[in-house]
């Protein structure tokens, strides 16, 4: 189902020369953004606000997930100086809430915890109260590299579900629904005071008893956040979007979400992992006064 989109999708676009500054900015240091790798249909709203979320370990997957528009391949070899770059990117847009996320990289023996490591102790020691986000592949399930992870110190660990499992083979091939919720519950057990964060799209052929089983499997692993959007195909040749989810339906399954005790929930066509991350981090720490600051 591609061509026009329904109303609630319309944005003001931003101005030209902000985009070009932005985009200077990431080329010169050799960044890649999950926003434009992945389309993101909020780009123009992120860039003008001078934020971005940070794309690591290049930008070509190992993976071949049918809904997602990050380009399929042999990865190039991990950037050494990638962690420096990154810094001096937030040290220029002064930021001060940081979300990494990176392609999956199957073929590293650790799955590029490592990489993700190095890149958050190098801002929390060089950046005064710097709160990191990360949104992190399976590392097929390798409690090492969560490990390494966790220790390098974020205040939110991300990892995306993405869809229900009925959909897994279809959708994201050589990922695996249990060992998703496995990397969600290791985290709690290794640190219970890191905040845990997850995401899945809709509109791709799934049942709303699916969605809400799906939210009680992400409670039941002892998961923080959670964020719900339209999926959008790409191109014609990845997943077709079975259904245009209106706003007033991912309204529902917020306040279920709510009701369900996650401490924060975002959901609505727009919504995408990353959305207003630092909002979503605040709005639940008020709300439960659980989580770390």
């Amino acid at each position: 189902m591609r061509g026009r989109l329904p109303p609630w999708f319309k944005q003001k676009l931003a101005d030209p020369g902000v985009m070009s500054s932005m985009q200077g900015l990431l080329d010169g240091l050799k960044l890649h953004t999950i926003c434009q790798s992945a389309l993101c249909p909020n780009i123009h709203r992120c860039f003008t606000a001078g934020t971005a979320t940070f794309l690591i370990l290049g930008d070509v997957c190992s993976r071949r997930c049918t809904f997602c528009a990050v380009k399929k391949g042999r990865p190039s070899p991990v950037d050494g100086a990638e962690p420096e770059h990154l810094l001096q990117a937030v040290q220029k847009l002064g930021l001060r809430y940081v979300v990494i996320t990176s392609v999956t990289r199957d073929d590293l023996p650790d799955g590029g915890a490592a990489q993700f490591a190095r890149t958050v102790t190098l801002l929390r020691e060089n950046v005064a109260d710097i709160m990191v986000e990360v949104l992190v592949p399976d590392f097929l399930g390798s409690k090492e590299a969560i490990r390494a992870v966790v220790e390098s110190g974020p205040q939110v660990i991300n990892h995306n579900v993405e869809t229900v499992p009925r959909l897994y083979a279809e959708v994201r091939p050589g990922a695996d629904y249990s060992r998703s919720l496995g990397l969600l519950y290791t985290v709690k057990k290794m640190a219970p005071a890191t905040v845990t964060k997850s995401g899945l799209m809709l509109g791709l052929g799934e049942s709303r008893e699916e969605v809400i089983e799906l939210m009680n499997d992400l409670r039941e692993a002892d998961c923080d956040l959670l964020t719900i959007g339209q999926y959008l195909q790409p191109s014609a040749r990845h997943h077709p979007v079975v259904r245009f989810i209106p706003p007033e339906e991912f309204a529902e399954y917020e306040n279920t979400g709510r009701e369900m005790g996650f401490a924060g929930v975002a959901a609505s066509p727009l919504v995408r992992s990353s959305y207003r991350a630092a909002e979503l981090y605040e709005t639940a720490k008020s709300r439960k006064n659980a989580l770390p600051s």
